[in-house]
């Protein structure tokens, strides 16, 4: 229902047909408050101090139709909406009207009339959806104005698409990124600009996105249109509607080539260091067998088998690394050894014993200024420690001493047992596995020795 706060004027010249108006409205009792002129001239005056939510207008008027207030002349008037009536309608007149801007148009009947309070009120429902339509309307293309001022100047690729990944717009920056112009690529699908072995992350964010997530990040490489490829960083977001469907993706791309060309160039030099570091290492090592030859081999065999035995353990790629850096440097400390005891053919005595053992502090001494070489650390200074605790230099128990050097420790003493030395000669197989056996849980990890004894059985 039309609340009384709503003011409508009213023109009509005949004023039996005014008093049944003013009669219809009175008797709904909604207190509208209506005015009523009999002319256009009274009307403009009334417009010049008086701004009604409704105009209800006869078509035709002593000085002139009604429609004359939608017309150009008079858009500097405070024109609010008109429905206009007439007493002899027809179809031309109904279209004029309407496409003069009029809201409703009514053929006068005693029905119509008494009627008017429903259509006043049916027009003004109306007036408000048309009202806020345009305010949309308006909106949207100040915000559209604002993207392509913002897409047009920013060095950045601006672009929009469909879900099956189709340009639907594209800033100018794409003749600086891929060298097309706008119109080249507005209407063609993205995916032949893609790196064939990177349009799988592309086409996974098209077939799967989340109002929990609809905005993502991707590196790739797109074709450039002089047939190379460049590296594009791409924001990605989304756009859904109210029901949560995905209806179009907006993109920002830039150009990352450098980027990924100066993370290349580290990378290899990381690699070029990393293999400086580890021809280094060898290089002690062959060192090292050259004053110790009883020893020889001994190295590389224990190393690769260390390298299998923390596999089986579960060890990551980077540990891995550490663990061959110090099962090659695992008797470093030797080269502070002085030959005559390194070097002595048969058993040592007591005190050369004593200095034997030193090594494992040796190897601390020239390891640990090396930042490199700290998590390799372990094996050349615990892998003589044993699990009951006698062992050197600090004579750690159980799980006080590190994995590293834990596993290496049964590697190691398989090697050494299973090898001549210049005092000994090797000892069966069977032989040094059932010692591994016995000595499980007293000088050696004992989940160790059966995961490593497993490894040996099946090799």
């Amino acid at each position: 229902m039309v609340d009384d706060s709503i003011h409508i004027l009213l023109i009509e010249d005949d004023s039996g047909h005014t008093e049944l108006i003013q009669r219809a409205f009175e008797e709904r009792g909604n207190g509208v408050c209506l005015t009523a002129v009999s002319t256009l001239a009274e009307a403009r005056a009334c417009l010049m101090n008086l701004q009604p939510a409704l105009i209800i207008s006869d078509w035709r008027l002593p000085d002139g139709e009604g429609s004359e207030l939608l017309s150009e002349e008079h858009q500097h008037l405070p024109c609010p909406p008109i429905v206009i009536m007439t007493s002899y309608g027809n179809e031309h007149d109904a279209v004029e009207s309407m496409k003069a801007g009029a809201l409703d148009y009514i053929v006068k009947s005693a029905e119509s009339m008494m009627d008017m309070p429903h259509i006043a009120e049916r027009a003004l429902h109306q007036w408000q959806i048309l009202q806020e339509q345009k305010r949309m309307q308006r909106a949207l293309a100040e915000q559209e104005a604002q993207f392509r001022l913002l897409a047009e100047n920013s060095s950045d690729m601006i672009s929009r698409h469909n879900m099956q990944g189709d340009f639907l717009y594209v800033s100018p920056a794409c003749r600086t990124l891929l060298g097309y112009e706008p119109a080249e690529l507005t209407g063609q699908p993205v995916i032949p600009l893609i790196y064939p072995e990177d349009t799988n992350t592309f086409l996974e964010l098209l077939s799967s996105p989340t109002r929990e997530s609809p905005t993502a990040a991707l590196s790739y490489r797109a074709r450039h249109k002089n047939g190379g490829f460049v590296w594009l960083e791409t924001t990605v977001k989304i756009i859904q509607n109210p029901n949560s469907e995905a209806i179009e993706v907006q993109a920002s791309s830039r150009d990352i080539t450098e980027r990924k060309q100066s993370q290349v160039e580290l990378q290899l030099a990381h690699m070029a260091l990393q293999d400086a570091y580890d021809r280094t290492i060898e290089g002690w090592v062959r060192a090292l067998d050259l004053r110790d030859q009883e020893t020889e081999g001994h190295t590389q065999r224990v190393t690769e088998m260390t390298i299998k035995l923390a596999r089986r353990l579960g060890c990551t790629d980077e540990e891995l690394v550490h663990i061959r850096r110090g099962a090659l440097l695992h008797d470093i400390g030797k080269m502070g050894i002085p030959d005559q005891i390194l070097q002595k053919p048969g058993p040592l005595t007591e005190p050369e014993r004593e200095i034997m053992r030193r090594h494992p502090q040796y190897a601390y001494q020239m390891l640990s200024p090396i930042q490199y070489l700290n998590q390799a650390l372990s094996i050349p200074y615990y892998h003589h420690e044993r699990w009951d605790g006698s062992g050197y230099p600090h004579g750690m128990k159980g799980e006080e001493i590190p994995i590293f050097a834990r596993l290496f420790a049964v590697v190691d003493v398989w090697d050494a047992l299973s090898t001549d030395r210049a005092y000994r000669k090797s000892l069966p197989a069977r032989e040094v596995i059932e010692y591994l056996e016995e000595e499980a849980g007293q000088l050696f990890d004992s989940d160790i020795v059966k995961i490593f004894l497993d490894m040996i059985a099946n090799q």
